[in-house]
């Protein structure tokens, strides 16, 4: 075993400090083991660390799954427990008499019953430390195997009870069947034996070190584990209280639960007393809503895998394809295509070229058409942003599609090897590689906003899968369930409905739809056990597929619904306008038609001259002129209010009930407040302490609108994004303030000379102040000794007693130098230190003027203090 070494602590170290540093060492190092041969290097991961996690359906998905068949097999196996495994049939097991529910109880071998609950209580015991685990009671590497071998010991055990009473004590045909507890078994037994196989699974992404030794579960998977253990927990114990009220066998009273529950209502079993039916209304009302609550919590948990690996899986994958096709000038779409770079030729060129072909009689335009054009290559089909090139099959000469790259100059190809040919294929340099990879279709996105409206439209066409993806996911599950289950049925109920598979087809789908008609029901004591697994399973995945169609089938209808109407019985008031919008090759010819009429009318009533006193009215202005108008100059005080404002509004747009997406012009806005105040932070030479670039103290202010750092790919939502970055703006902003405040006083301080020191109020006392009750200022005057003449003190003590020298030279003046050379540097170092910090008093006062507007009370204080630290 290898483990990373670390030194031994000093002698003088306690225990306690000891132990916790060995705990602490022993959840974040990383032990491996070295196996011998090919087998895979065994990997154990602390409790916690930093490094990636894969596996995701062996760490999450598979510890749910063994949460929810641990409790469903404790169930069956009670079932399988209370229950005698063996009955007698009237009238020797002829029909209608000798009916599987008229059956008579033959009691077990006593070691049957024994070695029964010798397999629950494992069943039970694997179990409860599978969820002392979840609740982190119990540690991982030892709960789990214990899990394991319990369910395993539980499987093995009802194996051998079943295979031991098929052999000694068989129930004797016709006259004699197996019971519903047999078949209960037979069910229980599976259940344990892919729970634990599972659990196997999972540790073994463990050793391989796939994941910590810990299940990465959210709140709301584990509260889908403590709701399915309820749920079932609630229809076992129903079960006794209705075997008990009703006298009933418990398998046949487990039955009635989950048809109740479940809302199905055969009709076959129902309350034969005024308690039972009493009981009816409080259980049916709890189970149906430990229901709900189960299969909301199954919903989430089926629309967070789809999002976490597919959803985001097929954005990323969509967001490359299309990062792929993008081309930004005719340079890059001519490399892509691998056409011959574009040349640029003078007039005298053009004049040279046309005076050589001129008696081939070529006309000019044509000959530079052909030139200058890329239709020489191909057929170019521009639609939108994107680009269509269809190369010439039979072109000659130049390069690329069409010809372009395929001449050889010696005139035939070289010949390559086996491997040079694989990897060239793998590599995908191979011509057909690129011959592909030419025929797609290329996007062109020269300007920053169509890189933000093609990430948009990526965005609506993930938005679009992953609707259609969870309905797809329901309605094969729906279809598997439905079909697989008409076929356990048909034979389960052979012997006594005889049911064909279309029957079994109809009984299946009418249970699906908990419709519940009643003329087919399960009746024999194998259908009616399979009816409990299998409708606990079909009926809330029926219930999630209709929650998908509400959002994609039935919302489709609703709004093909609202388009009727408001063509027709309630005409909507602008309908041809959006009509037309939407439709913009039929508006054109519209419009093109329109203006072919007005100019015919125009001609026959001859042209008018306008009347002197009519005005002129200017074209209304559009958002694209609005947009191309250039913004006028911002002082950065005047950003720094916009900014405040614009964060109390991205505030409130957190509170909206569905996540807010901002248009390109919005985020134009934004853009311009997040990154004003990078510009003192990078031309600022003093950035010692702090960590420049991204994660740093600038934060992210530059990004690409379809790249990896793109806002519209953040697992937050934009107006959080948003905000967050707003606040990383008005927090340099601040700091690039204080700086320039800072570097004004240092200026004071170089010219005049002086230090400015500022006064510390934590303290009673300053060195540089005396102790006297009057006034202090923020600052003092250190004076360091220099040559006598220079600077010095206003008083001076000799041998000959105290005098009075100059402050400095260069402030002496006239006849009585002295006193005005101090009065004037003393009023001008207050002059200059008061304008700086007025001005940085006036720009905090701005700024919390404009915040006070949004922020009342604790939350202005709560968010300054955010700010501060």
């Amino acid at each position: 075993m290898e483990s990373p070494k670390d030194p031994s602590p000093p002698a003088s170290q306690d225990s306690t400090g000891m132990a916790s540093r060995n705990r602490l060492l022993e959840a974040d190092t990383i032990h491996t083991i070295s196996t011998p041969g090919r087998l895979p290097t065994i990997r154990l991961r602390g409790k916690t660390d930093d490094l990636p996690q894969d596996w995701w359906f062996a760490s999450t998905a598979i510890p749910l799954i063994a949460a929810t068949l641990g409790p469903l097999a404790n169930v069956l196996s009670i079932a399988a427990l209370v229950s005698k495994w063996r009955v007698t049939l009237p009238n020797d097991g002829v029909l209608p008499e000798g009916s599987d529910q008229y059956g008579v109880d033959i009691a077990d071998p006593h070691w049957e019953i024994v070695l029964n609950a010798i397999s629950l209580g494992f069943g039970f015991f694997g179990n409860f430390l599978l969820l002392l685990n979840f609740t982190k009671r119990v540690r991982y590497i030892i709960a789990l195997p214990v899990t394991i071998i319990a369910w395993y010991f539980a499987t093995g055990i009802l194996i051998g009870i079943i295979v031991a009473m098929n052999n000694y004590v068989p129930p004797i045909r016709p006259g004699e069947t197996y019971s519903q507890g047999f078949w209960h078994a037979i069910i229980a037994a599976v259940l344990y034996l892919i729970g634990s196989m599972m659990l196997m699974v999972n540790m073994l992404g463990y050793f391989l070190g796939h994941y910590p030794q810990h299940f990465d579960l959210d709140d709301d998977q584990r509260t889908l584990i403590l709701q399915t253990m309820m749920f079932f927990f609630w229809l076992a114990g129903g079960a006794a209280v209705f075997a008990r009220v009703c006298d009933w066998r418990y398998a046949d009273a487990l039955y009635f639960c989950d048809v109740t529950v479940l809302t199905v209502g055969f009709g076959d079993y129902v309350g034969t007393n005024d308690a039972a039916r009493g009981l009816v209304f409080p259980y049916s009302v709890i189970g149906i809503i430990f229901l709900g609550l189960m299969i909301n919590s199954i919903r989430k948990f089926a629309i967070g895998m789809s999002k976490d690996k597919v959803i985001r899986k097929h954005q990323l994958q969509k967001r490359e394809q299309t990062l792929s096709r993008t081309v930004t000038s005719e340079k890059e779409l001519r490399d892509r295509l691998g056409l011959p770079p574009r040349r640029e030729s003078t007039e005298a060129r053009k004049a040279s070229v046309l005076s050589r072909r001129a008696s081939d009689g070529l006309n000019a335009n044509s000959l530079l058409k052909t030139r200058d054009s890329l239709d020489q290559y191909g057929h170019f089909h521009v639609k939108g942003r994107t680009i269509e090139f269809r190369e010439k099959k039979g072109h000659a000469g130049g390069g690329g599609r069409g010809g372009a790259g395929r001449h050889n100059s010696h005139g035939a190809k070289t010949a390559l090897s086996r491997d040079a040919k694989l990897q060239a294929r793998a590599t995908g340099a191979t011509a057909e590689a690129r011959r592909s990879a030419r025929r797609a279709k290329l996007v062109l996105l020269k300007e920053e906003k169509d890189r933000f409206e093609a990430m948009r439209e990526i965005q609506s066409n993930t938005h679009k899968f992953e609707k259609y993806w969870a309905l797809s996911m329901s309605v094969f599950a729906f279809g598997v369930l439905w079909c697989v289950g008409a076929l356990v049925f048909m034979y389960a109920e052979h012997r006594i409905q005889d049911l064909s598979y279309f029957e079994a087809l109809y009984f299946c789908y009418v249970s699906l739809l908990t419709i519940g008609y009643g003329d087919f029901s399960p009746k024999s004591n194998a259908g009616k056990p399979f009816f409990v697994i299998w409708s606990l399973i079909a009926i809330p995945t029926m219930t999630i597929l209709i929650s998908d169609m509400s959002e994609t089938v039935v919302g489709s209808i609703n709004r093909g619904t609202f388009k009727l109407a408001d063509w027709t019985v309630m005409p909507k008031e602008g309908v041809w306008h959006d009509f037309l919008e939407s439709h913009p090759q039929l508006k054109d010819w519209i419009e093109r038609k329109t203006q072919e009429r007005e100019a015919k009318a125009r001609i026959n009533a001859g042209f008018e001259l306008p009347r002197p006193d009519e005005e002129i009215t200017a074209e209304p202005q559009t958002l694209e002129n609005l947009a191309e108008e250039k913004i006028p100059a911002k002082t950065d005080h005047e950003l720094a209010r916009r900014l405040a404002k614009t964060i109390k509004r991205v505030a409130n747009d957190l509170r909206a009930d569905q996540p807010v997406k901002y248009d390109y012009e919005e985020w134009v806005e934004f853009t311009r407040l997040i990154r004003f105040s990078a510009k003192g932070v990078e031309g600022d030479g003093d950035t010692s302490g702090d960590e420049d670039g991204e994660g740093g103290e600038l934060g992210l202010v530059k990004w690409d609108w379809i790249g990896e750092d793109s806002p519209m790919l953040a697992e937050v939502g934009e107006a959080e994004w948003v905000l967050e970055r707003l606040c990383e703006s008005l927090d340099r902003y601040t700091k690039v303030q204080d700086r320039k405040a800072k570097k004004a006083l240092r200026k004071v301080d170089h010219e005049t000379g002086h230090t400015l020191h500022h006064l510390d109020t934590g303290h009673s006392s300053h060195p540089n102040y005396p102790a006297h009750p009057g006034h202090r200022k923020g600052y003092s005057y250190d004076h360091p000794p220099h040559e006598a003449g220079d600077i010095s003190p206003v008083l001076r003590r000799t041998k000959d007693g105290e005098e009075v020298v100059p402050l400095h030279k260069r402030h002496a003046k006239g006849k009585d130098k002295q006193g005005e050379g101090v009065e004037d540097s003393e009023e001008r170092i207050r002059r200059d230190t008061d304008e700086g910090e007025d001005e940085r008093e006036r720009m905090d006062r701005e700024v919390r003027v404009v915040l006070e507007d949004g922020l009342r009370g604790g939350e202005m204080g709560d968010w300054m203090s955010s700010v501060k630290s």
